[in-house]
């Protein structure tokens, strides 16, 4: 008879493995693909975190228009049979052209984005029937999920549309006075432009002047 118990320790160990943090990554510098490859396979069933810090060499060479990134994302992998959950928690800041007067702007980043990772025989034919974006198929021999793609692309939809100061701190110290006076300067010429054509409108209204006979 198999005396189980001299398992014991052997089995506890495999499952301290699995219960340690899972550890951060500092992408700056990093150019090895595995810094950004998950062996889920490993994991198990139920929700995993990981976190990255994105900085200026992860970007370099994408064309990117902004600078000084300090970015942090936090990665929460939830584990299901035949499918992975992921949502991609996007915080931290860059430096950025103001859209109103050109001068550097720092942006505070904060946002969050919704994945799932599906396990299919026919992946290829999956995705190309597949209409929403946020879902994607591989195959359900695949033991790795590479993140970089989605780290890159989520940073980048995180920074806001509108480029500009909040409207508490507009022409401040931050600014760039001279555009902003040339602007002014533009506005009201605009301004003035509108209310003589308002006026040339209304002239056409004005009743004929008729002559006595």
């Amino acid at each position: 008879m198999v005396d189980w118990h001299r398992f014991y320790p052997i089995k506890t160990m495999f499952f301290k493995v699995f219960e340690l943090p899972l550890p951060s990554f500092n992408l700056n510098g990093m150019t090895s693909k595995r810094a950004f490859e998950i062996a889920f396979v490993g994991l198990r069933p139920g929700t995993h975190t990981f976190t990255y810090k994105v900085e200026e060499e992860f970007f370099r060479d994408r064309g990117v228009d902004f600078t000084n990134p300090q970015v942090q994302i936090t990665l929460h992998l939830e584990k299901n049979t035949g499918f992975l959950q992921l949502l991609f928690e996007i915080g931290g800041c860059l430096d950025i052209s103001c859209d109103r007067c050109g001068n550097a702007l720092t942006m505070d980043l904060w946002d969050e984005f919704k994945t799932i990772v599906k396990l299919v025989d026919d992946p290829e034919q999956m995705n190309q029937q597949e209409d929403d974006p946020d879902v994607l198929y591989i195959s359900r021999t695949e033991s790795h999920l590479n993140v970089e793609n989605w780290l890159y692309e989520f940073t980048l939809l995180s920074i806001p549309m509108q480029r500009m100061c909040s409207p508490e701190k507009m022409g401040g110290p931050q600014c760039n006075q001279d555009v902003l006076q040339k602007l002014k300067e533009m506005e009201d010429r605009m301004l003035e432009q509108t209310k003589n054509n308002i006026w040339k409108d209304l002239d056409k209204f004005k009743p004929d002047q008729q002559t006595d006979n």
